[in-house]
């Protein structure tokens, strides 16, 4: 089973933006439950968190009372990414963070999730090139805010006008890729049923397939972190979809 990092806390309602909608989680874990291993989630500390956002940015969650649930988030994904070295994982948190910049942030996001764990590992030595696949309907600009002017990150948000052109961008973004770890943004509003209304829920497969097969070629890792998905009744759906594809081995 693959290993998903949660929280209960996750559950609650910290804000009134979509991403913090209630019944939005409860939507993915009722239907990923009994075909995943829960893993509990640790906050991040605040020095994983000020590798990236600045002291300022720190102080502005924490006056607006989202400090904890936003560590939580960052934390989570820092796990995942750690054990993604090892085997696929995915971070199922909220609040998002693709659009969290390191001294802002916009668009439901607060700390940048992603940055948050990749940063770490590289601190920590545990990989020395990374590749963030950002899959969501928006431009993750906060995560090329950050690490955009890395030399050991590669970040590609890939776009395109139907299904089968996304894919095909997705496929050739990953060919030839040789990276210690690959972190997917996973969004999932890009799908047919959701805002961007693009992408069918067998596509998600086919991502996670996909990503599998180049962190295998590349003797690396892979893990997922959930950025947006607005659909709750899609939503469970299409992140068990990912977690599949991920999951499947290559023969």
């Amino acid at each position: 089973m693959i290993k998903v990092v949660f929280d209960e806390a996750f559950y609650q309602v910290y804000d009134h933006d979509p991403a913090a909608e209630a019944g939005r989680m409860e939507s993915i874990v009722r239907v990923i439950e009994g075909e995943v291993e829960f893993v509990p989630a640790v906050p991040a500390s605040e020095a994983q968190i000020g590798a990236v956002h600045s002291d300022g940015h720190i102080e502005a969650v924490r006056r607006q009372g989202l400090y904890e649930i936003a560590a939580l988030a960052a934390g989570a994904t820092t796990q995942a990414a750690e054990i993604g070295l090892d085997e696929p994982c995915f971070a199922l948190v909220r609040p998002p963070g693709h659009h969290a910049s390191a001294d802002m942030a916009w668009g439901f996001c607060h700390f940048n999730n992603m940055a948050i764990a990749l940063q770490h590992l590289h601190q920590q030595q545990l990989v020395d090139s990374a590749l963030v696949l950002d899959i969501d309907l928006h431009y993750g600009d906060g995560t090329v805010n950050i690490l955009g002017h890395r030399s050991w990150v590669r970040i590609e948000n890939p776009s395109a006008r139907s299904r089968e052109e996304y894919l095909l961008a997705v496929e050739r973004r990953l060919a030839d890729l040789r990276v210690d770890v690959i972190g997917i943004s996973a969004g999932f509003d890009h799908h047919l049923q959701d805002w961007g209304r693009l992408l069918a829920t067998e596509d998600y497969t086919r991502i996670g397939r996909l990503v599998r097969e180049a962190a295998l070629r590349s003797g690396g890792g892979c893990f997922a972190v959930l950025e947006g998905g607005y659909n709750h009744s899609v939503l469970g759906d299409n992140a068990l979809a990912l977690l599949h594809g991920l999951e499947k081995e290559v023969g």
